[in-house]
């Protein structure tokens, strides 16, 4: 997210580790996506920030949909990266519980305060999470009040269907497939993650020429 970040300039711009990542101590007890929810609306509420865009990818973007939620207050905008609202929208074989990445491993264990020890709690929680949740339905979706641009790589993760399925459910979706990209677009071509994400934040946007679901 760091090389999506840099794309920001002129924002005020909050980069959040969640428990159990980056440099941020584990919790104690099994993860859930409306805990870290929770969790991100006290870093927000801590720093007195109210309507912010939130840009999550995979897991941050749940998290960021969660937070919508939970405190619409809190999210202007919500930008949902390679990911999915319920854990049957993962292509076969995404879930599988082979190895991580060895990468994964080598950065948290130069990262993580909890010690490269606790590598093999963080992936077998994260494990258990994924097998569980997310866990939300069509009618939540329909429950979110703010703008939502649903963006994948056209070789992601994520079943298209599923995708489409979240599009006509929230009331005020937009919906970019990019070609050439997969589950690692935050890295391939973050310029474009980020051109995207600057227009949902204009306010004057137009429905184009010939809208149909916008009318």
């Amino acid at each position: 997210m760091v090389m999506v970040c840099a794309e920001f300039s002129g924002y005020r711009r909050l980069l959040v580790d969640r428990p159990g990542h980056g440099r941020s101590a584990d919790v104690v007890g099994p993860w859930s996506f409306a805990q870290m929810a929770d969790e991100m609306a006290e870093v927000l509420d801590d720093r007195n920030v109210a309507n912010a865009h939130v840009l999550g990818w995979s897991d941050g973007a749940i998290v960021g949909l969660y937070l919508a939620l939970r405190r619409p207050d809190l999210v202007s905008t919500l930008v949902f990266g390679g990911a999915v609202f319920h854990h049957d929208g993962w292509l076969d074989g995404v879930l599988s519980e082979e190895d991580p990445p060895q990468f994964m491993g080598e950065s948290y264990a130069e990262l993580s305060p909890d010690g490269a020890d606790h590598w093999e709690v963080v992936v077998r929680k994260a494990v258990e999470l994924h097998q569980l949740e997310p866990n939300l339905n069509l009618s939540h979706l329909a429950n979110v009040r703010a703008p939502v641009l649903i963006i994948v790589g056209d070789d992601d993760e994520v079943k298209f269907s599923h995708l489409l399925e979240m599009y006509d459910a929230l009331p005020n979706a937009e919906l970019a497939v990019v070609p050439r990209s997969t589950h690692g677009l935050v890295v391939e071509k973050p310029d474009i993650l980020a051109r995207f994400a600057r227009d949902l934040h204009r306010s004057d946007r137009t429905n184009g020429v010939a809208p149909l679901r916008r009318r």
